[in-house]
């Protein structure tokens, strides 16, 4: 029988978010809780800020099950607006500035939060919000004037602490309502894990709408740590990324895969090392490979903690966790497995009929234990689907539709996913979704959208497109189209024009058939200017290595050609290296044109 149980370890079982960060702050007051570039604030320093706008919240009717937005980009006043929402005993709805109006309507039309968080100048970049909205900045006056004694909270353990949005198979996003029990016992199994404390100075890294951005924020509060937010604009890739690690003395990072599959691509062409202030990596939401752990091992990670975590947001975070031994790495044909469950956690592997099956076949992957999610907001049948009960024991299981098996030593291994579901850079994101919304695009015939992994370790999203007319759908007019109501990661990399879907035998589109994109990205183009100076040159190399493309012209827009986040990094660290000059991130979204940017750099 392929069942194992994680460590069966007490927890502060009736605590909520709000009780063990105000625990540790009458514990520490003056130790630093949050740090975001010349800012800070010590842990009594955050609840004088937090204290007076949960009150106020409570005011407005704020207390269990009742969801407040928070609509803020990284800054001292988002870590405030997060604990405030705990503390009023609320539930926290993230919403990520950079996603598209359409989108943030969508969720917004699904949860219908009575307040939402925000700043004065965001505000008018959303769609009517059907609650009450609390700009931070113009009610400042306001917020202060409330009493600043701790709130009373009528929460329990079994309230929702956080409703978080994933991608949904049905063309509309879900959310996920996780409780506060789930959270507290994730925080205290992995704060143990970790051995998070009052030294360690964490790297708040992923978007607040990621579930893993629970995961970087209360545990390290819970544990007396600091919390150091990463300036939108530092560049995450090349020398100034290193810098600046060392500079605010980061001891832990937790890491898309994908990202920290070019992080140790980038130290190997820096000629650099992890930076020695750094004790532990976590990475996860994709595979990690071997190769790059090997390589990770050379670039200074052998003194480094390295821990692959795997979970689903409906497990609250995470559910298993992987450290390699110290002969682990030798053998170059074995990728990092996914590990063994947290504590108070449980994972069945069962075959599709839901039968156990034998140590070392390929199951589906099921959790259970206190970590799951009540279920999906609004969805009950969706929530009946996934969440089922073992057949034979009763124990209410999280069906993920992840592939796996419990090796004989104990560690369960991924093998793929049972339906079309993908993870890319960490994201998860479901191929219908951003069918449905493509399909509606008026010189759309067919669609159908794929991950594909050319490079190992480098999966990319792409859409297959039937054009209604010869001349119609180019892929930047379709990549625009998605940008307005899309999240960035959910915009395929490449579009590729088809006269038709190939089929199977059975009528279903074939996906084996579907031709690598080459050159897709690029729109036909008579009048495409080549590079013309030495500057233009370079960029162009550098962006054809990283975009995987030629012919690239000097007007192209870089996002249109495909670009995404984790491309500009590398664009701009490559760049500031070329050219030995500082770039931010923005540089890219500024001047995002050959032409454009050799004008500023050269």
């Amino acid at each position: 029988m392929s069942r194992t149980i994680g460590p069966q370890t007490p927890f502060p079982e009736r605590a909520t978010l709000a009780d063990l960060v105000e625990e540790q702050a009458a514990a520490t007051p003056t130790a630093v809780a949050v740090i975001h570039e010349d800012e800070q604030l010590s842990y009594g320093d955050l609840l004088a800020r937090t204290t007076p706008l949960a009150r106020y919240l409570q005011q407005l009717g704020v207390g269990p099950d009742v969801r407040v937005a928070v609509f803020l980009d990284r800054s001292i006043e988002l870590a405030v607006a997060l604990l405030a929402v705990q503390q009023a005993g609320g539930t926290c709805l993230p919403l990520d500035p950079s996603y598209p109006l359409a989108r943030l309507a969508l969720m917004l039309d699904d949860a219908v939060p009575a307040v939402l968080l925000t700043r004065k100048e965001l505000a008018s970049r959303l769609p009517t919000c059907p609650g009450h909205v609390v700009a931070l900045d113009a009610d400042a006056h306001t917020i202060a004037e409330t009493a600043d004694e701790l709130p009373i909270r009528a929460t329990g353990p079994q309230d929702l602490a956080y409703v978080i949005y994933t991608s949904g198979s049905s063309g509309a996003p879900k959310g996920v309502m996780l409780t506060h029990r789930g959270l507290v016992n994730h925080h205290a199994a992995l704060a143990r894990l970790y051995k998070l404390g009052p030294g360690s100075r964490v790297l708040q890294f992923c978007s607040i709408g990621f579930d893993v951005s629970i995961e970087e924020t209360f545990p390290t509060w819970a544990s007396g740590g600091a919390l150091v937010l990463r300036p939108d604009d530092l560049p995450v890739l090349g020398a100034a990324w290193l810098q600046w690690l060392t500079r605010m003395r980061i001891s832990m990072l937790n890491l898309p895969t994908a990202y920290w599959h070019e992080w140790v691509s980038d130290l190997q062409r820096l000629g650099e090392k992890v930076p020695a202030c750094v004790g532990l990596v976590v990475v996860g939401g994709e595979k990690a490979l071997g190769s790059t752990y090997r390589s990770w091992l050379r670039v200074g990670g052998d003194r480094v903690r390295w821990i692959n975590a795997y979970g689903p947001a409906e497990a609250s975070v995470a559910a298993t966790v992987y450290e390699p031994g110290g002969d682990f790495g030798r053998a170059l044909d074995r990728d990092p497995p996914i590990g063994r469950p947290i504590a108070n956690t449980t994972i069945t592997v069962l075959d599709e009929r839901g039968r156990d099956v034998p140590v070392g076949e390929i199951g589906d992957l099921h959790i259970g234990g206190v970590g799951l999610a009540r279920g999906y907001l609004n969805s009950p049948e969706l929530t009946a689907e996934r969440f089922v009960e073992h057949p034979a024991t009763g124990e209410r299981l999280y069906r993920t539709g992840d592939l796996v098996r419990l090796l004989a030593d104990g560690d369960l291994e991924f093998a793929g996913r049972a339906d079309e579901q993908v993870k890319i850079r960490g994201f998860r994101i479901e191929p219908s979704e951003v069918e449905s919304v493509l399909s509606r695009h008026p010189e759309v015939a067919e669609t159908t959208v794929l991950a594909r992994e050319d490079e190992p370790g480098r999966r990319r999203l792409v859409a297959y497109v039937v054009a209604a007319s010869t001349a119609a759908a180019q892929p930047s007019g379709l990549r625009r189209f998605l940008s307005e109501r899309l999240p960035p990661y959910m915009i395929p990399s490449a579009f590729v024009r088809l006269a038709g879907l190939p089929l199977t035998p059975n009528g279903k589109v074939d996906r084996e058939a579907l031709p690598a994109p080459g050159e897709a990205g690029l729109d036909p183009a008579d009048d495409r200017v080549a590079p013309r100076t030495m500057a233009e040159r370079t960029l162009a190399e550098i962006w054809s290595r990283i975009l995987g493309m030629q012919g690239i012209g000097v007007d192209d827009d870089f996002f249109d050609l495909g670009g995404h986040s984790l491309q500009a990094a590398q664009v701009v660290a490559e760049v500031s290296e070329a050219f030995a000059v500082e770039l931010g991130v923005r540089a890219l979204f500024e001047a995002p044109t050959i032409a454009r940017l050799a004008a500023s750099v050269a």
